[in-house]
C-alpha cells in the first residue's frame, strides 16, 4: 500500500526553520563569493594583473566581516512569505544594497581621506547584490516546487479549521498546500467549506491520506476527541505523517497566536506558563534599553533644534505631544512624542487610533512618522523604565477599555512593558478598528510568548531597515 511509504515521500518536505536556514546559508555563500570577487578586483594593479600579496598588506580585518554584515542587513528577507515572491525579493535585496551603500557613505565621510577601500566596497556591494538575487531566484524556482511542498489535511471543518484556512489563503504560504478537510458532520461530507472540499469522515482518514499523498495532518478539533479518531491519528503518525495542532502550526507559519480559536482558559493553561523569562534575560533587556536610550538621547539632542523648528513652522506649538497610555500591568504613564497631528486632533474628547491617510497628520508629521523620528522623545520614557525598546505598542486608556471588551485576551498584552518598536509594528502597519487590532494582538501575544534576546535583536534590526527604507507608520 502506498501509505506505507510516507516517509520516503516526505523526506524532501521542509519545515519553516529548515527553509530559513537554507536561505541563510545561501545568502552567506553568495556574500563570501562576492567578497572573493571584490578582493580579486581590488588586488589588481593593472587590468588582469593580480597578486594575492596585497592581502597581508592592505586588507583591514573588518573587511572580512562584510558577509556577516550583509546577512544582518538582509534580515527582513527571512520572512518566508516575502522570500517566495520575485517582486518582494527584488525589492528586499535592492533595499539591503541601498542600506549597505548608505552605511558606507556615512563611514566614508567620517573617515580620513583615502583610508577606506572604495573599489573593494563598490565591487562587493555590486557582486553580492547580483549573486544574492540570483540565489534567491533559484530558491524560489526550486523550493516552491511540488517536491518540497507539504500536502496538508485539516481534521475538523469547524471554527478552528476554517479560521486557519482563511489565514492560510490570506498569507499565501508557499510551503504548505491544504488539500481539504476531514469532518464527521454528515451535513458537510463531500461539501465545500471556505473553498476547500470535505474529503471524508474521521474513520476514512488513512484512506484519504493514501489517496491524496498527504504529508501533514492539521488537528483542528477543539472539543472532545473520540478514541477511534485518536487511534487513527496515532497510526498516521507511525507511518511518518506529521501531526500538528492548529495553534502550534498557526504560530509557526504566521508568527501570530490564534486568539479567536483558543479556549477561554488558554491564558492560564498555556500562555502564562510559557511567558516566564529568566532573570538574565530581563537584566540584559534592561541594560540594552539603557544603552540604546542613552545613544538615542544624544541623537535627540542633536536633532531637536531642526525638528522643533520644522514643527513650529508647519503648525505652531506645542512641539511635543503628551498622552496617558497604559503600561505594564495596566499602570498608566505619560508618553512623550513629537507632535505629528494638527492641534486639538481629538478636541471632541473621543480617543481614536491613527489610520492610513489620516487627514489629522500634518505635512511635517508625515515625514516624522515615515522616518520614525516622532518616536525619538520616548527614549525618556525608556530611561524611566516606563517603556522598553522592544514590546507591544502602548495604547490609550480609553481604547484599552474598549478593545478588552471586544477582543479575547486583549489585556494579556499588558504582561510586559510597551515598546518603542515591536513584533506587531514590523509585521503590520495601521490598526484603526477592532478587527485590525485583533490581528495586531495576535502578533503581540506571539512576541510575549516567545520573547528572547534573539527575537529582540531581530525586531531591532528589522526596525532599522524600516526606518532607513522610510516604511514607517
Amino acid at each position: 500500500m502506498a501509505f506505507e511509504n510516507v516517509n520516503q515521500k516526505t523526506r524532501w518536505r521542509l519545515r519553516s526553520g529548515e527553509r530559513k536556514r537554507i536561505l541563510l546559508v545561501g545568502d552567506l555563500v553568495s556574500a563570501v563569493l562576492a567578497l572573493l570577487i571584490s578582493l580579486y578586483f581590488w588586488g589588481q594593479t593593472d587590468w588582469l594583473d593580480f597578486s594575492w600579496d596585497f592581502l597581508s598588506q592592505r586588507i583591514p580585518f573588518w573587511y572580512y566581516l562584510l558577509p556577516i554584515l550583509w546577512v544582518i542587513i538582509m534580515i527582513d528577507m527571512y520572512d518566508l512569505h516575502r522570500a517566495t515572491h520575485i517582486r518582494e525579493t527584488l525589492k528586499g535585496v535592492a533595499t539591503a544594497a541601498g542600506l549597505a551603500l548608505l552605511m558606507y557613505m556615512v563611514i566614508f565621510f567620517l573617515s580620513e581621506t583615502n583610508s577606506l577601500p572604495r573599489r573593494g566596497i563598490a565591487v562587493f556591494i555590486l557582486a553580492t547584490t547580483i549573486l544574492t538575487f540570483l540565489w534567491r531566484f533559484v530558491y524560489i524556482r526550486i523550493f516552491t516546487a511540488p517536491a518540497f511542498m507539504h500536502r496538508a489535511l485539516i481534521v475538523g471543518a469547524g471554527n478552528a479549521g476554517i479560521a486557519f484556512s482563511r489565514v492560510y489563503h490570506e498569507m499565501k504560504s508557499s510551503s504548505l498546500h491544504i488539500v481539504g478537510y476531514i469532518d464527521d458532520d454528515p451535513l458537510k461530507n463531500k461539501e465545500t467549506v471556505e473553498g476547500l472540499p470535505v474529503l471524508g469522515k474521521g474513520q476514512e482518514l488513512l484512506d484519504v491520506i493514501d489517496q491524496y499523498q498527504i504529508t501533514d495532518v492539521i488537528f483542528a478539533i477543539t472539543g472532545t476527541l473520540n478514541t477511534e479518531l485518536f487511534q487513527i491519528l496515532l497510526l498516521a503518525a507511525e507511518k511518518g505523517v506529521e501531526i500538528s495542532s492548529v495553534p502550534i502550526l498557526y504560530e509557526d507559519l504566521f508568527g501570530r497566536v490564534p486568539i479567536f480559536i483558543l479556549q477561554s482558559d488558554w491564558i492560564l493553561r498555556s500562555f502564562i506558563d510559557q511567558t516566564h523569562t529568566t532573570g538574565f534575560y530581563e537584566s540584559m533587556k534592561r541594560l540594552i534599553d539603557i544603552f540604546v536610550s542613552l545613544v538615542g538621547l544624544a541623537a535627540f539632542l542633536i536633532t531637536f533644534p531642526l525638528i522643533a523648528f520644522m514643527i513650529l513652522i508647519d503648525g505652531g506649538t506645542p512641539i511635543f505631544f503628551r498622552q496617558s497610555r497604559v503600561g505594564i500591568n495596566g499602570k498608566p504613564y505619560k508618553i512623550l512624542k513629537y507632535r505629528t497631528m494638527v492641534q486639538d486632533a481629538e478636541k471632541d474628547g473621543i480617543a481614536r487610533s491613527s489610520f492610513a491617510h489620516d487627514d489629522r497628520i500634518t505635512g511635517v508629521g508625515k515625514i516624522l512618522r515615515k522616518s520614525h523620528m516622532d518616536e525619538l522623545p520616548q527614549i525618556l520614557n525608556i530611561l524611566k523604565g516606563e517603556m522598553s525598546i522592544v514590546g507591544p505598542r502602548s495604547e490609550q486608556i480609553e481604547l484599552v477599555s474598549q478593545y478588552q471588551d471586544e477582543i479575547p485576551f486583549y489585556r494579556a498584552r499588558l504582561f510586559v512593558r510597551p515598546g518603542l518598536t515591536g513584533w506587531a509594528q514590523i509585521n503590520q502597519t495601521y490598526a484603526s478598528n477592532a478587527a485590525e487590532n485583533a490581528k495586531k494582538l495576535e502578533y503581540d501575544l506571539y512576541y510575549i510568548k516567545h520573547r528572547s534576546l534573539t527575537l529582540d535583536f531581530t525586531i531591532i534590526l528589522r526596525t532599522v531597515g524600516a526606518v532607513i527604507g522610510f516604511r514607517g507608520l
